[in-house]
Formats: structure tokens, C-alpha cells, sequence
């Protein structure tokens, strides 16, 4: 697999039937009320004097789905990606809503994407990630995902949209135990270059550089930070202003890693009781966590914010009664996605499969369709996942 490949890009919409075709006598009904008439004409003249320049500006704001339908119209529209002048423009109209990138507990070796914005689920293809190994999205940034391949502990960094795809170097240091990973631009966008930290339990870490296309070891762990670090590796890091934040336990809090200073500080924050797959997100700048709380029969899932002056959790918000009703009594677990003020929340019990949205902004709770495999009946549950910020021009 050679770095920086490229491929076509599928996106499959599963339950879709295909286009009926159109009786005989429906097909030559146009013919005899005359609609080949001259206003036809007059459009197809206005378009073909219609000014280039205006064509990228229109298609630039469109939903990042409607672009890959427009360029099967033309050669010269399918070439957009490789114009400078679009990739200015989709830079100054970035798309409103992340999306998420999700590998589900069905088919570990095959990704879904689920766009907010028009609530629909995607099957890409990407070619090149390896089939025979069980490759896992584990950070995102600028429009990239970095995966990792647990198998072998390969680093593959990936734009899900147009397939643009790099296989990292083997880094300097062999670990096999887990790690947790983290990912953060060096500007803006994806063309300033990127950094990806990875860290264990131990306290062994290492970043790549991808302006050097290569791995680092910066320095040891300081001796104030506890170790082992008992990371939490259902919840991903959250990235704010160049640092990274990763949630642990052991004492209860945070620790993070400036990718800029090369600095690490720890902060003790309490857990909330009775609080069961806590995350952490972010959003407007502020650190949150995600959990479920169960006392008794009763689960709901709660938002906090943490608050920088006593660093505590404070809770600002929590899932509608008349929904939490639904896990009463029951086993519930919880995996949840996003760190850029929209959420993903995948709720599973023995009886129950459930995907809701929650826009951290809004406060806005929203039932999320059930992803479905191409041509699957069954709705498949979210094993794990990264949201990612589309962007067609992003590459590694």
C-alpha cells in the first residue's frame, strides 16, 4: 500500500430499489404535448454560457453528498477535487454538522458514515484499508481519520469521502499493548499538515509528524503523573487548541499533551456517582462528559461540563424522561461519538438498539435511523467510531 493513493468513491444508500422504468405510453406522452419547445432551448443556452467560476461557487456550498451525484454529470465536474480555486472555496464553506465514521458490531472489516445534516447512512468502499485485518477509526482531524490496525499496530491515515489514503511508517517503538490516540492540526486544514500522539498505559508515547513523515519519541512521562495511566480507551481524546485531552481513571481526571510545547499536565477531577461508559467531548472550547447514570432500576444518560475554576463536573443536561423510561430495569451500555458539539449515542441492552443525536449547542435530542447493512434487514449495532468534519479537499 503506497502512500498518498487515491480512489474512486461509492456511496451506497442500503433499502434504496432501483428506478422503475416508465411505461411506453408515459414515455411518449411528452413527445405529443410538445415539450421539446423552445424554453428548453433557451435553458440549454443559459448554461452554456453560465460563468465557470460560479459553477464551483454553487457546487462549494452544496451538502457534501450532492457533490459526488454532480460529478457524474461531466468530466470537467468530476475534476473538481484537483482545483485549487475549489479547494479555496470549500475551505471558506465548511459543512455545518460533523459526520461520523462508524465500524459496527456486525461487520468489523466494513465502515457506515451517517451524514446529520440529511440524517442518512453511507457504505463507502475505501480500496485500499487492509480486508484481512480488523482496522479500527480511532481519531479524526481537518477531514482526515486516522485508523489503527490492531493486529499488527499499523497507523493508516484515510479521507473517507474521495479514499485519499496513507499507510504511516512503522514507528520506532514496538508496543502490543493497547493504546489511546490522539490527533490535532498544525493550522486550519489538512494542507498545514497534521500530528498524531499515541500513548499506553505505561507511559511510553510517541508522535508523527506528517510534514517529516515520521515518528518522534519528545521525551518520558513526568514523574507527577501517575502511572500506570488506567486510560479510558472508549472514550477518544478531545482536541482543543493543538492540545490533546485523554480521559483516565486512578486518580479520577484528565491528562493532557500540548502537541506544540510538548508539555504534559494531570488534573483531578472527581467522577460523578453512579456514572457507568463516561466520554469526553467538546464543544465551544469547553470539556464535556458523556455517561450514563444508574441509581437503582433508573439509567439516564447525562451531560456535564467541566468547570475550570474548581475542576468539577457540573451536569447542564440529561436525556427526556419519557425516553429514559426505556431502560428502566435493564443492562444498558453506551457507546458515544463526536467531540465537536454534535454526539452519537449508540444505547444497547439484551431488549433494546438505539442510536440518538445530541447537539451539544441546542440541546437538542434526536432519534437517529437504524443503520443497515446494503440489502440487510437488521439494524446493526455501533462498536465504535470517531466524528470527522467532511471535507472533500482534505489529504494526508
Amino acid at each position: 500500500m503506497a502512500a498518498g493513493k487515491s480512489g474512486s468513491f461509492k456511496m451506497l444508500e442500503p433499502g434504496k430499489p432501483p428506478a422503475s422504468k416508465k411505461p411506453r405510453k408515459e414515455r411518449n406522452r411528452g413527445k405529443s404535448l410538445g415539450t421539446t419547445s423552445s424554453t428548453e432551448v433557451m435553458q440549454q443556452e443559459l448554461w452554456k454560457e453560465f460563468p465557470e467560476d460560479l459553477f464551483e461557487a454553487v457546487i462549494a456550498r452544496l451538502p457534501i453528498a450532492t457533490f459526488f451525484r454532480f460529478r457524474s454529470v461531466c468530466q470537467k465536474w468530476n475534476s473538481l477535487l484537483d482545483s485549487q480555486s475549489f479547494s479555496e472555496l470549500c475551505s471558506q464553506f465548511p459543512q455545518a454538522n460533523p459526520w461520523f465514521y462508524t465500524i459496527t458490531h456486525e461487520n468489523v472489516n466494513s465502515g457506515a458514515m451517517y451524514d446529520p445534516s440529511l440524517k442518512k447512512w453511507y457504505h463507502p468502499t475505501i480500496t485500499y484499508l487492509p480486508t484481512n485485518l480488523i482496522v479500527l477509526p480511532v481519531a479524526s482531524a481537518g477531514g482526515l481519520v486516522c485508523f489503527l490496525d490492531i493486529g499488527h499496530r499499523n497507523f493508516y491515515v484515510c479521507n473517507p469521502l474521495t479514499q485519499f489514503f496513507k499507510e504511516l511508517p512503522p514507528r520506532s517503538v514496538r508496543v502490543w499493548s493497547r493504546v489511546a490516540v490522539g490527533m490535532t492540526l498544525n493550522g486550519s486544514a489538512a494542507s498545514g499538515g497534521y500530528k498524531i500522539l499515541w500513548v499506553c498505559c505505561d507511559g511510553e508515547y510517541e508522535v508523527y509528524d506528517s510534514l517529516k513523515n515520521s515518528w518522534t519519541r519528545p521525551g518520558s512521562m513526568p514523574s507527577f503523573i501517575k502511572l500506570p495511566l488506567s486510560l479510558n480507551f472508549r472514550s477518544q481524546a478531545v482536541s482543543l487548541g493543538g492540545t490533546l485531552y485523554f480521559m483516565r481513571s486512578d486518580p479520577d481526571g484528565i491528562v493532557s499533551y500540548n502537541m506544540v510545547t510538548g508539555v504534559w499536565k494531570q488534573f483531578v477531577v472527581p467522577a460523578p456517582l453512579h456514572l457507568s461508559d463516561p466520554t469526553l467531548a467538546e464543544c465551544g472550547g469547553q470539556i464535556m462528559l458523556v455517561g450514563l447514570l444508574t441509581k437503582n432500576a433508573a439509567t439516564c444518560v447525562c451531560i456535564w461540563e467541566l468547570q475550570k475554576m474548581t475542576l468539577l463536573w457540573k451536569e447542564v443536561d440529561r436525556m427526556p424522561n419519557i425516553w429514559c423510561l426505556d431502560f428502566y430495569g435493564k443492562h444498558v451500555r453506551m457507546t458515544c461519538l463526536g467531540n465537536t458539539g454534535l454526539l452519537m449515542l449508540s444505547l444497547r441492552s439484551k431488549q433494546m438498539n438505539r442510536l440518538v443525536s445530541y447537539n451539544v449547542v441546542s440541546r437538542e435530542w434526536l432519534k437517529v435511523p437504524g443503520c443497515l447493512v446494503p440489502r440487510g434487514k437488521k439494524r446493526q449495532w455501533i462498536a465504535c467510531g470517531t466524528a470527522f468534519n467532511p471535507c472533500l479537499t482534505a489529504t494526508a
